[in-house]
């Protein structure tokens, strides 16, 4: 297929592009705990974390959660609640119930062995273009592309790729730059190596050009136009939605939380009760209406919310109220709530947000 956005890689000295950059590499990378072997599963495992995440938050879970599933098949085998504990403040909880059923496909068909064929591994569940990418070169030494926004932006500077990299139809433009400048004798060095130029040096807003090794290879920075690429367009407005939740406990030191659905945002997470306000009337009444129609229960709510959070998605923003209440006898009515007692809240798996009105509450 012909690209017309890869006309300057004629330009290109490949042989030298891709020993200086490999140079590099092996100079100044990382010492990263997914580095320290080319185990297909730990690559796969980090690969995911580092979706939306930075490397400096993933390392401690990174560890922690190959301490505790440090095979295929641990993983495989391991109950989805204690799985989600592991990730718990990682964010897109949808990822880890990917893999995980992911895994276990590779447990029972595979007999526990990652795929090392591109059919096979982007079958599994959440793993796509990029990620089988990744680990096909990675850990099995197969040329293959594995693009994602640091690689696209590493290129568009050095090729000079003026298309938007917000559309997904520009990915083909950049895995075939990709093929036509890989090592073949190492790609996985090399792929990890765009990805590392486009952390350290090769930056969003402020590109370190003068320390780059491919500075000789790169259209934009001899056009002057490094500043104007990538091109990406702005992402649509941020939704806001206003929510008021309860930390309601009875006369034992119990306390209420409810699991969310098995699909949509935060599946299977576990949370305190707290519904959409609609603004017709106060949060605390509106909050105490939903408590009486939903569980059953008459909670007295405090005045005034003892806290309130605001929590930022990539495409919404959640800004809590948060109430004390208390309640004699709770016969919860709702499916997947429960009372439990304060001192085991934390053995559960909640979002972000509701981790830190649990903090909120223990400082009342």
């Amino acid at each position: 297929m012909n690209f017309p956005s890869l006309n300057n890689i004629e330009k290109v000295n490949v042989r030298q592009f891709q020993q200086d950059l490999l140079h590099w590499y092996k100079e100044e990378k990382r010492d990263l705990p997914w580095r320290k072997d080319q185990d297909p599963y730990k690559v796969w495992v980090s690969e995911i974390m580092l979706q939306q995440t930075r490397v400096d938050t993933v390392i401690p879970y990174f560890e922690n959660f190959i301490k505790q599933f440090p095979t295929i098949e641990a993983l495989a085998k391991a109950d989805e609640d204690q799985v989600l504990k592991a990730w718990e403040g990682l964010g897109y909880y949808s990822r880890v119930r990917n893999l995980q059923a992911a895994v276990r496909e590779v447990h029972e068909q595979y007999g526990g062995k990652v795929p090392d064929t591109k059919e096979k591994i982007s079958s599994l569940k959440g793993v796509g273009p990029y990620t089988s990418g990744a680990i096909l070169s990675i850990a099995y030494g197969v040329p293959e592309p594995a693009v994602d926004g640091n690689v696209m932006r590493v290129l568009s500077r050095i090729l000079s790729i003026w298309e938007d990299i917000a559309k997904a139809s520009s990915r083909k433009i950049f895995e075939e730059a990709v093929r036509q400048l890989i090592s073949r004798e190492d790609p996985s060095s090399f792929n990890q190596a765009l990805m590392e130029l486009g952390a350290l040096i090769c930056t969003p807003s402020s590109p370190s050009c003068l320390l780059c090794p491919v500075r000789e290879h790169c259209c934009a920075f001899q056009e002057g136009t490094i500043h104007e690429l990538p091109v990406k367009t702005k992402k649509k407005t941020m939704r806001h939605v206003h929510l008021a939740a309860a930390v309601v406990k009875t006369e034992k030191d119990e306390v209420i939380i409810q699991k969310r659905p098995s699909e949509g945002l935060l599946a299977n997470l576990w949370e305190f009760p707290n519904t959409e306000l609609s603004g017709m009337g106060s949060p605390k009444v509106e909050l105490e209406l939903f408590l009486r129609q939903v569980y059953g229960l008459e909670v007295q709510l405090d005045s005034e919310p003892f806290a309130k959070i605001q929590h930022v998605f990539s495409h919404l923003t959640w800004d809590i109220d948060v109430y004390g209440g208390t309640v004699s006898i709770a016969d919860l009515k709702r499916e997947n709530s429960r009372l439990v007692k304060a001192e085991e809240v934390e053995r559960y798996a909640f979002s972000v947000s509701h981790q830190k009105i649990w903090k909120k509450a223990r400082q009342k």
